[in-house]
Formats: C-alpha cells, structure tokens, sequence
C-alpha cells in the first residue's frame, strides 16, 4: 500500500486526525530519509508514552505486518559462520529498522540520576548514541516534559532531525521539533488514544518502504 493510502486510511478511521495528515506525512519523509541513510531512530517519553516509545521500537526492530527474511548474502554469510546454527537463523531472523528506547537501561539511567542529574538522563542518552542522520522521537501528551525538552536540543547540537509527538497546543516541544505532530484533543488519555494510530501508521509505512 503507498504511503499515502496509509494516511488516508488513518484519517478514515480517526477523521479528528484529517487535519494533522500532513504533520503525520512530514514525519515519515524524515523517518525515511534517516533510514535510506543508514541512520537509527531514539525514542522516549514518559509514562504512557514512555510505553508508546518502546512499542514503536517493537514494531521496527521486527516483522509488523509483513514478513521480512534475511538477504540471500546475509543467509549464505550465516552458513559461512556458523554451519550448525546459520540455517536456523537465517530462516528466524527478521530485518530490523535501528531503533533504541532511551527507556529501558535502568542501570545508566539510575547511575545518572544518583550521579549527575535525573532530568537529563534522556540527554545523556541522546548524546551517547546520537549522530547526525539519526532522528530524535519525543513523546509528551502536554509538550511539555523537561526531560524531553532536554534531550531534543542535545538532539540538535548532534545534527539530528527531531519530531514531537504531542498533543493540547503543541506545547514548548510543539515549537521546537522539526515536525510536530499535535493531535487535536485535551486530555492525556485521549491523546495517547491517537498517538497509537499515528505511530502504527508510521510504522507500516517504513515498513512498506523497506520490506
């Protein structure tokens, strides 16, 4: 399905979404671009939407909806390996879209917090691993998150593109991301109800582009 049959059946399905698709359009160029250029995506928020990021990750590190077997040179390379297992593998492994929850590395973050400071846990993260080419994903229904504020302008510094994923106005990460998606409802439940859809959408684009 062409990406933008993809939209359209989001915005079919959630029309309050009509008037965002091209916000939504936007991200995917910038997503594309980065991994057409061999770069990752690092993902965060808190919460609820600290749950989204690592959900995102779940759908690009593996198949989503759509079956995504090694290269023949990658499968011949694994026989070359390992001869006993290289046949498993190649018939189990799945090709992955790079991308890292900056959510799920308790020892850093916790040494971080009792070290240095809490706030900028997801900074430090983004400085480590970041590079230019990659993409900076933030996830904050009010737009606000002090420790995602922080790791997009470290993002910038490394010369990677950055987008919001938010919602109310847009809030200080509405303004400040490179494409912002502000989806057009008030309270954080309600939010996160159209991040799911908007994100799963992204996904099976990049997924239709690369697999």
């Amino acid at each position: 399905m062409e990406g933008t049959e993809r939209i359209q059946e989001l915005t079919g399905r959630y029309p309050v979404l009509v008037p965002i698709a091209g916000a939504i359009k936007e991200a995917y160029h910038v997503l594309e671009a980065c991994y057409a250029g061999g770069g990752k995506l690092l993902a965060a928020g808190n919460g609820g939407s600290c749950a989204d990021s690592e959900h995102i990750v779940g759908e690009l590190m593996k198949g989503f909806c759509k079956a995504r077997p090694v290269p023949p040179a990658f499968e011949e390379a694994l026989l070359a390996a390992d001869p006993e297992r290289g046949g498993e593998l190649a018939a189990k492994l799945q090709g992955g879209l790079a991308a890292i929850a900056l959510t799920g590395h308790p020892a850093l973050s916790s040494a971080y917090l009792n070290d240095v400071d809490g706030l900028l846990v997801l900074a430090q993260q983004v400085y480590g691993y970041g590079k230019a080419g990659d993409v900076f994903l933030g996830i904050s229904t009010s737009g606000n998150a002090k420790n995602i504020l922080y790791a997009l302008a470290v993002a910038k510094a490394k010369g990677m593109k950055t987008i919001g994923l938010t919602g109310r106005d847009g809030g200080e990460l509405g303004k400040a991301a490179d494409v912002a998606i502000i989806v057009p409802e008030q309270e954080t439940y309600k939010i996160q109800e159209l991040h799911l859809p908007i994100y799963h959408t992204l996904c099976l684009m990049l997924e239709d582009r690369f697999f």
